[in-house]
């Protein structure tokens, strides 16, 4: 019986309408099972967000359900505990718990090898000992048919044999495969007589050198699901043609729980590369800092970013699950990081590139306390404390010499008002004598425009952010862009490399910039809008006491969200 119901309503997914169909025939036993099954050969990214939120989502919409953390670490040649740790922490960080429910195939190399042995006596496996080319040319192709190896027809006996002394390590790396004995002629090539076992003589960081074979993928995972009570088994679309594969391998050993296998389709983002091959020569060859740059779909690179594990999950619901690829517009993940920003980020003032601006007819040595909102979207998070005084910055951008047409900011002889404070009128300019440009905008004020005051009512068209001068404290600010400057980076229509798609304008850093003194004691991880600005959360690697550095999450401009007021 469903625990929530749903919410009273019809599943929301086609995975959910099969599960739920299941539980009512009563198919399965006991409670329902999913479970996540990384591989630790690198760090989930936002594609794999997807699958944890589907198969954790499933367990805790059905009553009684669990999932499952289960590493796939059946090939220790590019595994490594620093990935396991990550990814344990990346589960965590987005909101799921396993309880004491991780599990790994390494858990059960010798059942999975009891079970290779119950094959070959079944006639339904054998040790081949074509070498890697032999194989690929009896292998045939999609159009042609395979051929047998000339070693498919030995003894049961001599099988075990052989599969006994490769466990035992008499032979070297290559010498000789464990196969499943199904057809070369299939259609479908996983079905001609795929490989279960190979020789690999690597260290393996929980068994040591205890094992110098190990188990393929297609005939762990199945074992693996059956051995652990799964009861649907969820994958994307490439694990589709592996099915028939899936279902032979429980078959064939007699288990006594099939789990059922289904398929959805992955996660494609726009100006987004999500191949870990490809993440990790991206990584190998400097073309970005580490699995943790801000500008990498990781989930260790859009935490720091400042990314919450909320905006991410909302963003995968909303996606929902689809049979089809399809891909997402990257615009959408952005709206869900401003929607969920919008109300938690404390509202702050900063100056990323910094103008001068002297107001000559305030007081020199007058400082006032200002009263700021810091968040209009939720009133019980209060106000604070702003300085203001004779010397200010403001944005460049924000002031034109020679203005355009419509520019409402500031410009000589015009009039704007300072964020929380007094309507200014630019007077002049200041320039250097070398250059030419402009070091200073002199204006002055109008004491009677104060917000909050009598006559704080009279309009003008611009408001400008600021900081004060002798309070404001120094930032490195970094403007995160898209990494690549096409949407398809991986299927470029031109047919360049995605090393040659990258962005140069990815990532700029404005290391002298100005924030309200406020921000000194903020810690990192902290989320914060830049009014007028965008997102921005201070770094969690390199900011220090000494040096602050903040990372922009987002800008504020939603595109999407016109799109869908637009619908």
């Amino acid at each position: 019986m469903l625990m929530t119901e749903l919410n009273a309503e019809s599943p929301k997914d086609f995975i959910r309408t099969i599960i739920a169909q299941d539980v009512e025939a009563k198919k399965f036993a006991g409670e329902v099972r999913t479970r996540f099954p990384p591989e630790p050969n690198g760090y989930l990214h936002i594609g794999h967000a997807k699958s944890m939120c589907l198969n954790f989502g499933v367990a805790e919409e059905f009553s009684g359900g669990l999932c499952n953390l289960r590493f796939d670490d059946t090939n220790p040649t590019k595994e490594n505990v620093e990935y396991v740790e990550s990814i344990q922490e990346d589960v965590r960080w987005l909101g799921f718990d396993w309880g004491n429910r991780l599990f790994y195939a390494s858990d059960y190399f010798e059942r999975l090898y009891d079970y290779a042995i119950f094959l070959i006596k079944q006639g339904q496996a054998y040790v081949d000992s074509l070498n890697a080319d032999e194989m690929r040319e009896h292998r045939g192709t999609l159009t042609e048919p395979g051929k047998n190896s000339p070693y498919r027809n030995r003894s049961v006996e001599e099988n075990v044999d052989l599969f006994h002394r490769m466990r035992a390590g008499e032979f070297s790396d290559g010498t000789h495969v464990l196969r499943a004995k199904i057809d070369m002629a299939s259609p479908n090539v996983n079905l001609r007589d795929p490989v279960l076992y190979r020789i690999r003589r690597v260290h393996h960081h929980r068994t040591g050198e205890s094992w110098c074979i190990y188990p393929n993928y297609d005939f762990a995972h199945p074992l693996s699901d059956s051995m652990e009570g799964i009861t649907h088994s969820l994958c994307t679309l490439e694990f589709e043609d592996h099915r028939p594969l899936y279902d032979w391998v429980l078959n064939a050993c007699q288990v006594d729980r099939h789990s059922q296998q289904i398929e959805f389709a992955r996660l494609n983002l726009t100006y987004t590369l999500l191949s870990k091959r490809k993440l990790l020569a991206l990584v190998e060859e400097g073309h970005v800092t580490g699995w943790d740059d801000p500008r990498l779909p990781t989930l260790m690179g859009l935490r720091r970013r400042g990314y919450t594990p909320e905006a991410i999950r909302n963003f995968c619901e909303h996606i929902g699950v689809a049979k089809r690829d399809s891909t997402v517009e990257i615009g959408l993940l952005e709206h869900f990081i401003r929607e969920d920003l919008n109300t938690r980020a404390l509202r702050v003032m900063g100056v990323l590139r910094p103008l001068r601006l002297v107001i000559e007819n305030y007081p020199e040595a007058q400082v006032e306390a200002l009263s700021a909102v810091n968040n209009p979207e939720d009133p019980t998070m209060g106000t604070r404390t702003i300085h203001f005084s004779r010397v200010l910055y403001i944005e460049q951008e924000d002031f034109r010499e020679d203005p355009p047409k419509k520019f409402f900011r500031l410009a000589p002889g015009q009039e704007v008002r300072l964020r929380y404070a007094y309507i200014i009128k630019c007077l002049s300019v200041v320039k250097d004598d070398t250059t030419g440009e402009i070091q200073e905008v002199r204006c002055t004020y109008d004491p009677e425009t104060r917000s909050g005051g009598p006559q704080a009512s009279r309009k003008v068209k611009g408001t400008l952010h600021w900081v004060s001068a002798a309070h404001a404290i120094q930032a490195e600010v970094r403007l995160y862009d898209h990494l690549f400057q096409v949407p398809d980076p991986g299927n470029d229509k031109e047919g360049k490399d995605y090393r040659d798609c990258l962005n140069p304008g990815s990532l700029e850093r404005l290391p002298q910039c100005y924030v309200e003194p406020s921000l000194q004691q903020a810690k990192a991880g902290t989320h914060f809008q830049f009014e007028r600005q965008g997102y921005f959360c201070i770094d969690r690697v390199d900011s220090s006491e000494e040096k602050l550095v903040f990372n922009r999450t987002v800008a504020l401009r939603d595109s999407w969200s016109k799109i869908e007021k637009a619908k």
